[in-house]
């Protein structure tokens, strides 16, 4: 059973930052994609960032969060983050993580973290 654990959410006020963390419960991070997705009150879920398997050597973001949030793997530590810089009150939402074989797909995977809030706000 996989399993992924995210971590590394909280209040922060707008421009501030955060590091989100995923990882992985009992299998090996190394060959799975590993999406970024979140879920404000209302709204739909909407993908964030992906990061490709392996070498993690293509990266994706929104529109939305483009220049402002980072991506990165370190399969040794099984783990991948998400930095977030320059936050908006907009970023609030329920950030999961998920893993698939590519990133293509890891919208549709059944391998879901539990969620971490984030909430931007003064």
């Amino acid at each position: 059973q996989l399993q992924l654990v995210e971590s590394g959410g909280g209040l922060v006020q707008p421009g501030g930052s955060l590091r989100l963390s995923c990882t992985t419960v009992g299998f090996s991070l190394d060959y799975y994609a590993i999406g970024w997705f979140r879920q404000a009150p209302g709204k739909e879920r909407e993908g964030v960032s992906c990061i490709s398997a392996r070498d993690g050597n293509n990266t994706y973001y929104a529109d939305s969060v483009k220049g402002r949030f980072t991506i990165s793997r370190d399969n040794a530590k099984r783990m991948v983050y998400l930095q977030m810089n320059s936050l908006k009150p907009e970023d609030t939402a329920v950030y999961y993580c998920a893993a698939d074989g590519d990133c293509t797909v890891v919208a549709g995977t059944d391998y879901w973290g539990q969620g971490t809030q984030v909430t931007v706000s003064s």
